[in-house]
Protein backbone atom coordinates (compact mmCIF):
# COMPACT_ATOMS: atom_id res chain seq x y z
CA UNK A 1 0.00 0.00 0.00
CA UNK A 2 1.49 3.30 -1.10
CA UNK A 3 1.40 6.49 0.94
CA UNK A 4 -1.04 7.97 -1.58
CA UNK A 5 -3.35 5.00 -0.96
CA UNK A 6 -3.02 5.58 2.80
CA UNK A 7 -4.21 9.18 2.32
CA UNK A 8 -7.15 7.99 0.21
CA UNK A 9 -7.97 5.43 2.88
CA UNK A 10 -7.91 8.10 5.58
CA UNK A 11 -10.27 10.25 3.54
CA UNK A 12 -12.60 7.30 2.99
CA UNK A 13 -12.75 6.51 6.69
CA UNK A 14 -13.74 10.01 7.78
CA UNK A 15 -17.00 10.67 5.90
CA UNK A 16 -19.09 9.57 8.89
CA UNK A 17 -17.08 11.95 11.07
CA UNK A 18 -17.88 14.77 8.66
CA UNK A 19 -21.61 14.07 8.91
CA UNK A 20 -21.66 13.76 12.72
CA UNK A 21 -19.62 16.93 13.30
CA UNK A 22 -21.77 18.71 10.72
CA UNK A 23 -24.75 17.83 12.91
CA UNK A 24 -23.03 19.37 15.94
CA UNK A 25 -22.14 22.46 13.96
CA UNK A 26 -25.80 22.83 12.99
CA UNK A 27 -26.80 23.26 16.64
CA UNK A 28 -27.49 26.77 17.86
CA UNK A 29 -25.15 26.42 20.83
CA UNK A 30 -21.75 27.98 20.25
CA UNK A 31 -18.73 25.87 21.08
CA UNK A 32 -15.62 27.37 22.61
CA UNK A 33 -12.31 26.96 20.84
CA UNK A 34 -11.22 24.43 23.47
CA UNK A 35 -14.41 22.36 22.95
CA UNK A 36 -13.95 22.41 19.17
CA UNK A 37 -10.33 21.29 19.43
CA UNK A 38 -11.29 18.52 21.90
CA UNK A 39 -14.01 17.27 19.53
CA UNK A 40 -11.65 17.31 16.56
CA UNK A 41 -8.89 15.52 18.48
CA UNK A 42 -11.28 12.96 19.98
CA UNK A 43 -12.60 11.93 16.57
CA UNK A 44 -9.11 11.87 15.09
CA UNK A 45 -7.49 9.94 17.92
CA UNK A 46 -10.28 7.37 18.23
CA UNK A 47 -10.22 6.71 14.47
CA UNK A 48 -6.41 6.38 14.47
CA UNK A 49 -6.38 4.20 17.58
CA UNK A 50 -9.06 1.90 16.18
CA UNK A 51 -6.99 1.49 13.00
CA UNK A 52 -3.91 0.66 15.07
CA UNK A 53 -5.87 -1.69 17.36
CA UNK A 54 -7.24 -3.56 14.35
CA UNK A 55 -3.74 -3.94 12.97
CA UNK A 56 -2.44 -5.22 16.31
CA UNK A 57 -5.24 -7.72 16.73
CA UNK A 58 -4.86 -9.02 13.23
CA UNK A 59 -7.07 -11.28 11.18
CA UNK A 60 -8.09 -13.69 13.95
CA UNK A 61 -10.08 -10.98 15.74
CA UNK A 62 -12.05 -9.94 12.66
CA UNK A 63 -14.33 -12.96 12.82
CA UNK A 64 -15.49 -11.84 16.28
CA UNK A 65 -16.21 -8.17 15.55
CA UNK A 66 -17.58 -8.44 12.03
CA UNK A 67 -20.63 -10.28 13.32
CA UNK A 68 -21.92 -7.32 15.32
CA UNK A 69 -19.90 -4.14 14.64
CA UNK A 70 -22.45 -2.81 12.18
CA UNK A 71 -25.31 -3.38 14.65
CA UNK A 72 -23.53 -1.41 17.37
CA UNK A 73 -22.90 1.53 15.03
CA UNK A 74 -26.48 1.37 13.71
CA UNK A 75 -28.12 1.42 17.15
CA UNK A 76 -25.89 4.20 18.48
CA UNK A 77 -26.50 6.46 15.49
CA UNK A 78 -30.21 5.60 15.31
CA UNK A 79 -30.63 6.44 19.00
CA UNK A 80 -28.80 9.77 18.76
CA UNK A 81 -30.59 10.74 15.51
CA UNK A 82 -34.01 9.71 16.79
CA UNK A 83 -33.50 11.70 19.98
CA UNK A 84 -32.58 14.78 17.97
CA UNK A 85 -35.67 14.50 15.77
CA UNK A 86 -37.97 13.94 18.76
CA UNK A 87 -36.56 16.97 20.59
CA UNK A 88 -36.79 19.15 17.47
CA UNK A 89 -40.44 18.24 16.94
CA UNK A 90 -41.42 18.65 20.59
CA UNK A 91 -43.64 21.75 21.01
CA UNK A 92 -41.86 24.64 22.66
CA UNK A 93 -38.41 23.25 22.01
CA UNK A 94 -36.23 25.63 20.05
CA UNK A 95 -33.03 23.62 20.19
CA UNK A 96 -32.02 19.98 20.31
CA UNK A 97 -29.30 18.80 22.61
CA UNK A 98 -26.89 16.86 20.45
CA UNK A 99 -23.85 17.97 22.32
CA UNK A 100 -20.40 16.75 21.36
CA UNK A 101 -19.06 19.23 23.92
CA UNK A 102 -20.00 16.54 26.46
CA UNK A 103 -17.00 14.19 26.48
CA UNK A 104 -19.20 11.10 26.90
CA UNK A 105 -21.36 11.97 23.88
CA UNK A 106 -18.31 12.88 21.85
CA UNK A 107 -16.53 9.63 22.67
CA UNK A 108 -19.68 7.59 21.94
CA UNK A 109 -20.09 9.27 18.54
CA UNK A 110 -16.38 8.88 17.76
CA UNK A 111 -16.50 5.16 18.56
CA UNK A 112 -19.67 4.67 16.49
CA UNK A 113 -18.06 6.32 13.45
CA UNK A 114 -14.70 4.54 13.88
CA UNK A 115 -15.69 0.87 14.03
CA UNK A 116 -14.89 0.44 10.33
CA UNK A 117 -11.34 1.64 11.03
CA UNK A 118 -10.89 -1.38 13.30
CA UNK A 119 -11.79 -3.74 10.45
CA UNK A 120 -9.55 -1.81 8.04
CA UNK A 121 -6.68 -2.16 10.51
CA UNK A 122 -7.22 -5.92 10.61
CA UNK A 123 -7.03 -6.06 6.81
CA UNK A 124 -3.81 -4.03 6.91
CA UNK A 125 -2.28 -6.67 9.17
CA UNK A 126 -2.76 -9.17 6.33
CA UNK A 127 -1.02 -6.89 3.80
CA UNK A 128 2.52 -7.93 2.92
CA UNK A 129 5.09 -5.35 3.99
CA UNK A 130 2.71 -3.44 6.25
CA UNK A 131 4.92 -3.29 9.33
CA UNK A 132 5.32 -0.87 12.21
CA UNK A 133 6.58 1.96 10.02
CA UNK A 134 3.63 1.94 7.65
CA UNK A 135 0.96 1.40 10.31
CA UNK A 136 2.42 4.32 12.28
CA UNK A 137 2.25 6.56 9.20
CA UNK A 138 -1.26 5.27 8.41
CA UNK A 139 -2.56 5.85 11.95
CA UNK A 140 -1.07 9.36 12.12
CA UNK A 141 -2.49 10.18 8.69
CA UNK A 142 -5.92 8.96 9.79
CA UNK A 143 -5.72 11.07 12.98
CA UNK A 144 -4.82 14.23 11.05
CA UNK A 145 -7.32 13.74 8.21
CA UNK A 146 -10.16 12.85 10.59
CA UNK A 147 -9.43 15.80 12.90
CA UNK A 148 -9.36 18.11 9.87
CA UNK A 149 -12.62 16.65 8.65
CA UNK A 150 -14.21 17.23 12.06
CA UNK A 151 -13.09 20.86 11.84
CA UNK A 152 -14.76 21.19 8.42
CA UNK A 153 -17.93 19.51 9.68
CA UNK A 154 -18.25 21.83 12.66
CA UNK A 155 -17.72 24.91 10.46
CA UNK A 156 -20.06 23.75 7.70
CA UNK A 157 -22.87 22.84 10.08
CA UNK A 158 -22.74 26.27 11.69
CA UNK A 159 -23.21 27.95 8.34
CA UNK A 160 -26.11 25.74 7.23
CA UNK A 161 -28.02 26.07 10.51
CA UNK A 162 -28.19 29.82 10.03
CA UNK A 163 -30.32 29.18 6.92
CA UNK A 164 -32.43 26.23 8.08
CA UNK A 165 -33.16 27.13 11.71
CA UNK A 166 -34.99 24.41 13.69
CA UNK A 167 -35.34 22.24 10.57
CA UNK A 168 -31.57 21.70 10.65
CA UNK A 169 -32.01 19.52 13.76
CA UNK A 170 -34.54 17.28 12.03
CA UNK A 171 -32.32 17.04 8.94
CA UNK A 172 -29.29 16.35 11.13
CA UNK A 173 -31.11 13.57 12.98
CA UNK A 174 -32.12 12.02 9.67
CA UNK A 175 -28.50 12.20 8.51
CA UNK A 176 -27.32 10.28 11.58
CA UNK A 177 -30.01 7.63 11.10
CA UNK A 178 -29.09 7.37 7.40
CA UNK A 179 -25.43 6.83 8.31
CA UNK A 180 -26.45 4.07 10.71
CA UNK A 181 -28.61 2.42 8.03
CA UNK A 182 -25.79 2.73 5.48
CA UNK A 183 -23.34 1.01 7.83
CA UNK A 184 -25.86 -1.74 8.57
CA UNK A 185 -26.73 -2.35 4.90
CA UNK A 186 -23.06 -2.35 3.82
CA UNK A 187 -22.46 -5.27 6.16
CA UNK A 188 -25.71 -7.15 5.65
CA UNK A 189 -25.76 -6.97 1.84
CA UNK A 190 -22.13 -8.06 1.38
Amino acid sequence: MSYFEIILLAIGLCFDTLAVTFVQGAQKDKLSLAERVRIELTFGLVQGLFLLAGWLLGFSFLKYIEKFDHWVAFFLLFFIGGKMIAEALRPGEDNTHFNLASFGSCLLAAVATSIDALAVGVSMAMTVGFGWGKITVAALTVVLVTAGTAFLGLKGGTRVSAFLGKRSSVISGLILIAIGIKILLEHILV
